[in-house]
């Protein structure tokens, strides 16, 4: 009971979701590893109280700007792990020079094999790659107003190799990819120097 207080998660049959205000300020949140595709510093995730939560309390930050440009700092939940999910977050980019990318990773294997797909405030577009070795690739996208300094909402959804992408409640990409076809751990992204609040990351097997 103490942990689950801990890291506020509604969890059920089907989902759980994470919002982070049962987390202490200032010390990472948790039930979530951390790790870094690419070169760079690792990344710092710290659970912060900001004012405009969506949840009304904290949110989990990654405040590390370093400005190397291939550097993906990810902050992964331990689990649950799954193959077929609907994963969405509520995110906003709230600095960054080189980048300003909020994102969100499934079937995660380690910090170079995995799904991401990420929002970014400085490009305007919406993206989905596979990660294979530390080699992101793109395979889909979508090119729109993404704005700085404010919440949205990013969505995926998963299910066997066809892929949903949804931002800010509108459908945005519809592929497929063959690329990871096992269970893996859901978590979010960030790039270069991006800092970015992420909250309400829920993720629902299908």
């Amino acid at each position: 009971m103490a942990l689950l207080a801990a890291i506020e998660a509604r969890a059920g049959e089907t989902g759980k979701t994470w919002n982070f205000d049962g987390d202490k300020p200032d010390a990472p949140p948790t039930g979530f590893s951390f790790g870094r595709t690419g070169q760079g510093a690792p990344g710092k995730w710290l659970v912060k109280a900001v004012p405009d939560a969506p949840s009304k309390g904290n949110v989990l930050a990654q405040t590390d700007g370093d400005d190397t440009d291939y550097r993906f700092p990810v902050a992964v939940a331990d689990a649950p792990s799954l193959k077929d999910v609907r994963l969405s977050v509520k995110c906003k980019q709230v600095a960054g020079k080189v980048d300003q990318g909020c994102g969100l990773v499934f079937r995660f294997r380690d910090a170079d094999n995995y799904y991401i797909t990420r929002a970014n405030a400085l490009e305007d577009n919406v993206r989905l790659y596979h990660v294979v070795k530390g080699r992101r690739v793109q395979f889909a996208g979508w090119d729109g107003k993404v704005a700085s300094g404010v919440w949205h909402d990013l969505r995926v959804d998963a299910k066997g190799n066809h892929f949903e992408v949804y931002f800010d409640g509108k459908k945005v990409m519809e592929t497929k990819d063959d690329t990871f076809s096992d269970a893996g751990k859901v978590g979010v992204w960030t790039k270069a120097d991006s800092i970015i609040y992420f909250d309400d990351l829920t993720a629902e097997a299908l």
